[in-house]
């Protein structure tokens, strides 16, 4: 028999398969899923099987396209780096182009396309880009997040993707650490309520092209390390870590999240990526998770190998140089029975199990007609409510908000006032943020302009001379991060607990003026900000919101009360992270500036 004739016969008789079982989804999905599963993999070869265990980028990690079949590639994904393509259809007519190769194999696996979709779908300019999950915390509003998600998700599956490393659902201890912003609390109890709303908005009906896979992230402890140092240690007793950090990831597997991502920390010096005690004895056989595990950023050569894929790991981001070797090592280590070939078929079957659920086997391409819907109206008043619900009234001295549409002249400060990026923190755009204005977006400056009949000067540094005015809005805050580069350690001077001087400066020019100081703080985690409050008549915490700036405006002045608490405890000064952790929700020993859930209204 010829090479090809026998895969025409494999393709229709696994096709055949596919086909007879759809008539049994209506009575029981899941045996007819699973049926499905075992037919494919009965015919897998074993570097068909590591194939799909491989996740690459579209670019750098492929020599060319073909490398898709060639490699029995599972999934790609899209991260930093060249964009798919100049327009929506672009990004979309690249993935389709891929998928093309993988469905050219002799089984037609289809590929997962995958996004760090955090906050909208914040890879594409012209998305609707919502606060980032710190501010979506401060809302308390399940019913928002949930909403938020399914936005996201559409306007996902519009640029060709069909899963997103997102919610990120950990527990942060340390405001030094760089990606407090990126949870949604410190507290278990509304972290574990938004978790749910997250993952179920998200996924939906999974077959349906307007939904896309989920993920909690990053299991487990990646914000409760000592001292906040990203992917550092952490050192919370087994049963704090049961009691404080896995109730959300339960939660989520009771939602029927489709993967969880292993963390770069390690728990008790134990690399959290080899950690088989909490990975397939706890996620997996405890908890229940039948969906897939995957690494982080080369989790597989940074973080133990073979002992990863043992631990119970399915599916391995093989990037900047690792396929090969990852590919290759693991067909030697099942050859010499280091790792378990029943270990290759559970992750294997997880991972098409997965694909099943998605729908991707009956339709494998993306859906031209939701381009339309990226960035729209609706979705943007939608992401708006968000901005204004996100808002966190600290201190509002003799009623001086809401202010007056009609006074007569509004002095408008600070660089982030101006600028979508700033705004927007990190994983918007690029990686590490923009520090420019996007496409779509509006600032607060536009918003402030829009909502008042008063003149509205912008003083960019409190450098003219406006002291003749009746309010100053200040804006001031951090400029965007991800990661690592947003850690806050001892002895830098990029990063720091404090405003930076000249933002101080900002807030002191007008209020040693005696001029109404309204201070709108820009920052991804609580700072220590005393003496600022001190000076200005109302202080507001604005986190990241996005592209939706102008709906702080319409809190300002009225349009809106104030509904945001705080989703962190406050710090009063910088000797409160002399310790492993900063002021935090689990340490009664120390008494806040401002407690968890604080928050004034008009």
């Amino acid at each position: 028999m010829s090479i090809k004739k026998h895969q025409i016969i494999l393709f229709f008789a696994v096709h055949a398969m596919f086909y007879s079982c759809q008539v049994q989804t209506n009575i029981n999905a899941d045996a007819s899923i699973e049926k499905k599963v075992d037919s494919i993999l009965s015919l897998m070869t074993l570097e068909e099987k590591i194939g799909q265990m491989s996740q690459v980028r579209h670019f750098d990690d492929l020599v060319s396209d073909i490398d898709i079949a060639t490699k029995f590639i599972g999934s790609v994904i899209h991260t930093q780096g060249p964009a798919p393509g100049s327009e929506a259809i672009g990004w979309q007519n690249r993935f389709r182009a891929l998928q093309e190769k993988a469905l050219s194999t002799r089984l037609g696996i289809p590929l997962i396309f995958a996004v760090d979709a955090v906050h909208g779908q914040n890879t594409f300019q012209g998305a609707t880009i919502f606060p980032h999950n710190i501010g979506m915390g401060a809302t308390g509003n399940s019913t928002l997040v949930k909403e938020a998600a399914a936005i996201t998700a559409i306007e996902t599956q519009a640029t060709g993707f069909n899963w997103t490393f997102s919610p990120c659902i950990a527990i942060p201890y340390n405001e030094k650490w760089g990606r407090v912003y990126e949870a949604y609390s410190e507290s278990t109890a509304l972290t574990t309520e938004m978790a749910t709303a997250s993952i179920e908005g998200h996924q939906g009906d999974l077959k349906s092209n307007r939904t896309v896979m989920a993920t909690a992230k990053h299991f487990v402890g990646d914000g409760a390390t000592d001292y906040g140092v990203e992917g550092g240690d952490t050192s919370l007793s087994m049963n704090e870590i049961s009691e404080r950090l896995l109730p959300p990831y339960r939660a989520a597997v009771a939602a029927k999240v489709g993967a969880v991502m292993a963390s770069f920390n390690t728990l008790s010096g134990i690399p959290m990526h080899s950690n088989k005690t909490l990975i397939n004895d706890t996620l997996k056989a405890s908890m229940g998770f039948d969906g897939i595990v995957v690494t982080d950023w080369k989790g597989y050569s940074r973080f133990g190998g073979r002992a990863v894929i043992n631990a119970g790991v399915d599916m391995v981001m093989a990037v900047d140089g690792d396929l090969d070797f990852f590919q290759k090592d693991v067909l030697v280590a099942v050859a010499d029975k280091t790792i378990a070939l029943s270990r290759i078929d559970d992750a294997v079957r997880r991972i098409l199990r997965q694909k099943f659920r998605l729908g991707l086997f009956e339709n494998p391409f993306p859906d031209a007609s939701l381009i339309s819907e990226i960035g729209k109206q609706a979705h943007r008043n939608k992401a708006r409510q968000a901005v204004r619900e996100s808002l966190v009234l600290l201190k509002n001295n003799k009623n001086i908000l809401p202010i007056d549409k009609k006074i007569h002249k509004i002095v408008v400060v600070g660089e982030h006032a101006n600028n979508s990026g700033l705004q927007s923190g990190g994983w918007t755009i690029n990686w590490q943020g923009t520090g420019e204005n996007y496409k779509g977006a509006t600032t607060i400056l536009e918003g402030i302009k829009a909502v008042t009949s008063a003149e509205v000067v912008y003083d960019k540094e409190a450098s003219e001379d406006h002291f003749d005015a009746d309010i100053a809005i200040i804006v001031v805050g951090e400029t965007p991060y991800a990661e690592m580069f947003g850690d806050i350690n001892e002895g830098s001077t990029d990063r720091k607990l404090t405003l930076s001087e000249a933002h101080q400066k900002y807030i002191a020019t007008f209020s040693d003026k005696g001029i109404k100081t309204v201070v709108v703080l820009i920052s991804g985690r609580p700072l220590v900000v005393t003496e600022q409050l001190q000076q200005a008549d109302a202080f507001v915490a604005a986190w990241l919101p996005g592209s939706e700036g102008d709906g702080i405006a319409e809190v300002l002045f009225g349009d809106y009360n104030f509904k945001g608490k705080l989703p962190h405890s406050w710090p009063k000064s910088t000797a409160d992270f002399k310790g492993k952790y900063g002021i935090n929700f689990w340490d009664t020993s120390r008494k806040p500036l401002f407690e968890f859930g604080y928050g004034l209204k008009y």
